[in-house]
């Protein structure tokens, strides 16, 4: 009768210790995709920021470049910037 409670008790150590290491890797999974995630916004954050700049820098050398232009180029930017970003995520998720 010992026997069989110490060989259950065992089993059901082991099937505990097993599954502690499988929420301990998700976990360690789900952290480095969050990092993943926050390296690639940061990234096109700066990237958008520079862009930006750019463009401001010709608008205002060239001057002849009207404001809605300016405008609606930065808007066309920083919309393929969010629907790049979305596209990345979405692949980190699934992958």
């Amino acid at each position: 009768m010992m026997v069989v409670m110490l060989e259950t008790m065992t089993t059901t150590a082991a099937a505990a210790a097993a599954a502690a290491a499988v929420v301990v890797t998700i976990i360690i999974v789900a952290v480095a995709a969050a990092a993943a995630v926050v390296v690639v916004v940061v990234v096109v954050v700066v990237v958008e920021v520079v862009l930006t700049v750019l463009i401001i820098a010709v608008a205002v050398v060239v001057e002849t470049v009207d404001v809605v232009v300016v405008v609606v180029v930065v808007v066309v930017v920083v919309v393929v910037v969010v629907v790049v970003v979305v596209v990345i995520v979405v692949v980190l998720v699934v992958v």
